[in-house]
């Protein structure tokens, strides 16, 4: 894209080398730089630009970036019947949670932000709230989905993705209240690693307002053979097996599974699922594997400035090229909290310090519906400040294709249900 076509009045990335160069090598010292003569609300954005992180990185930049646009493109954010633009600025964390914390830093200080936008993983996202904290700067966080980040109480950070132990016992109601005839028992295998280990832990605790009985948990090694655990839960003979995984544990459940004949009446797994890997790991085994998604071009929610869904999807995809996931999703919402509490707030730029702190506690406050889906925060408990209103999709491998089969008003096909027999 063009300089010319964008709708930002600028960009800047703010990156460990860039800093030096401009704070050191030019031994100037420091100076509060003056505000655009036309005034703008200025955004920072915190993101894995490099390093092992950088592909989800680059799905929450696209997602912040498609808000900025979309709202730039109208004019900017309304307050009192004008409109600002939006300044974005940009901080990568090289996929390093105290680099995250650095760049924040310097965000706040150097380029006087009003607000942040999150890191796309949970650890970097942990490290800059304090930073947050310190100078009563908020952030709105689009991709984190670890509960250890809402468990902190973070009183300036939001999240918008339900964590990941709210959305797995949440798919249980789903999945359960689509079983015909209906599941009565569950085993649930969740892999001994950060992340995994929540999910599973969340599959667990969602067992009861499913409806359902646990019949077994089990604690597994990322790496070893599964079959003594496989063996153990095929003797229980459990309609339903959930599993908290990354891709390969997940693979490997369906893999011992078959060479054991035991065959779930379904089995449903939080991660990797959405993922062509998985599919391609496992060829025609992969078919009737469930899995969980928090958003997806299907649901049926809307707003005003992206449309529905599916709108927002096709012009994702028209600027980047491909399909957005739900991270991406989850960012550009991250936008529309923002608009909605400036706009409640009734400041215009530039923020002074009192009014950062007053836009944190409007973003408190939020309760609107989105493209996205519902989002309203949490004021109290585990789930201190994160988004836990949208409900999960279920998704099913289905010819070798990812599809919604539910909720019902999500679902592009019928769930199957029960599974056939292994072939």
């Amino acid at each position: 894209m063009s300089t010319k076509s964008r709708s930002f009045s600028r960009r800047r990335f703010l990156g460990g080398s860039a800093v030096a160069f401009a704070a050191g090598t030019l031994g100037m010292p420091f100076v509060r730089t003056a505000r655009a003569q036309a005034p703008t609300f200025k955004a920072g954005v915190i993101t894995s630009l490099s390093g092992d992180n950088i592909l989800g990185g680059n799905l929450t930049k696209r997602g912040y970036d498609l808000w900025a646009d979309a709202i730039n493109a109208k004019g900017g954010v309304e307050v009192g019947g004008d409109r600002f633009k939006v300044d974005m600025f940009y901080g990568d964390d090289q996929s390093n949670p105290a680099t995250g914390a650095d760049a924040a830093e310097r965000l706040i200080v150097q380029n006087e932000v009003d607000v942040l936008f999150g890191p796309y993983t949970s650890g970097s996202t942990i490290a800059v709230q304090p930073i947050c904290q310190k100078y009563q700067v908020p952030m709105i966080s689009g991709s984190a989905e670890s509960p250890n980040v809402w468990k902190a109480k973070p009183e300036f950070n939001f999240g918008i993705i339900p964590s990941v132990d709210t959305t797995s016992g949440m798919s249980l109601a789903v999945l359960a209240k689509l079983s015909n005839p209906k599941a009565k028992t569950i085993a649930v295998i969740g892999v001994n690693e950060p992340f995994s280990k929540e999910t599973g832990e969340g599959f667990r605790d969602g067992v009861k307002a499913a409806g359902l009985d646990l019949v077994a948990y089990e604690l597994v090694p990322p790496e070893g053979d599964l079959t003594p655990v496989i063996s153990k839960i095929a003797a229980l003979n459990p309609d339903i097996v959930a599993v908290g995984g990354h891709e390969e544990p997940l693979i490997n459940v369906v893999k011992t599974s078959k060479s054991l004949n035991f065959r779930p009446k379904a089995l449903i797994m939080h991660y990797g699922v959405t993922n062509p890997a998985f599919a391609q790991a496992l060829g025609a085994d992969a078919d009737g594997t469930t899995g969980v998604a928090v958003w997806l071009p299907t649901v049926p929610y809307k707003d005003d400035l992206f449309g529905t869904a599916k709108e927002f999807a096709e012009m994702a995809q028209k600027k980047s090229g491909s399909e957005p996931d739900y991270t991406e999703a989850g960012c550009a919402a991250s936008g529309l909290v923002l608009g909605d509490a400036l706009k409640r707030l009734g400041k215009k730029p530039a923020l002074k310090p009192e009014d950062r702190v007053a836009l944190k506690d409007a973003i408190a406050e939020t309760d609107i519906h989105t493209f996205y889906g519902p989002i309203k925060f949490e004021k109290e408990g585990a789930h201190y400040h994160d988004n836990v209103q949208p409900v999960p999709v279920l998704i099913q491998i289905q010819d070798g294709k990812t599809v919604a089969v539910g909720p019902k008003e999500a679902a592009a096909a019928p769930f199957i249900y029960p599974l056939p027999a292994w072939k």
